[in-house]
């Protein structure tokens, strides 16, 4: 009998023990090793190229049917795009933006963009901003997209994106953005 009991109790708790185990814990950024939150504001240009023999992004899907617009409803596009410090094409590098683009609007030019800005030099090498947003580039001068993450430095990264044109050629199809990065950090 109390070899019976022994094993019995030892039977309940493991089944109290398995229905109160938990996948999770409250942890706060001081227990992770997180000291305070940082504020940063980035500065620099995103070169959208689709001219000339090496293009940073290419069309991976387009609608079915004549469609005479680049970048009609439907399109998806990839990119792999220089981030410098200043406009110029030989400017220094310091990034890309990694990702995809598609547009998502049949009435004006409208793109969702999902990216990530991969850090190459200085400070934040080896660093990423993730972004995820939409971009209605023809409507708004000034865009502004939400920062959902990051890495290494930019940890728990949240905050906006603000893109302008610096300048369009039309008839190629090349872009040079301007943007600014507002993000919190760890």
């Amino acid at each position: 009998m109390g070899k019976w009991s022994l094993v019995m109790c030892l039977k309940l708790c493991l089944v109290w023990s398995l229905g109160t185990a938990t996948y999770y814990q409250s942890l706060t950024p001081t227990l992770m090793g997180f000291r305070e939150e940082k504020f940063t504001h980035l500065h620099f240009y995103f070169h959208d190229v689709v001219s000339g023999p090496n293009p940073s992004m290419v069309i991976v899907a387009e609608p079915n049917g004549k469609v005479k617009d680049a970048l009609a409803f439907g399109t998806v596009v990839a990119m792999d795009d220089p981030l410098t410090v200043g406009p110029e094409a030989d400017s220094k590098v310091v990034g890309k933006a990694q990702g995809i683009y598609a547009s998502i609007s049949q009435e004006e030019m409208g793109l969702m963009m999902v990216m990530t800005m991969a850090f190459t030099h200085g400070d934040f090498n080896g660093s990423t901003i993730s972004v995820l947003a939409r971009n209605m580039i023809m409507s708004q001068p000034v865009r502004e997209m939400a920062i959902v993450g990051g890495t290494g430095a930019f940890r728990f990264a949240r905050g906006y994106a603000q893109a302008k044109f610096h300048s369009v050629d039309f008839s190629k199809g090349d872009a040079i953005v301007e943007y600014d990065l507002f993000v919190n950090h760890y």
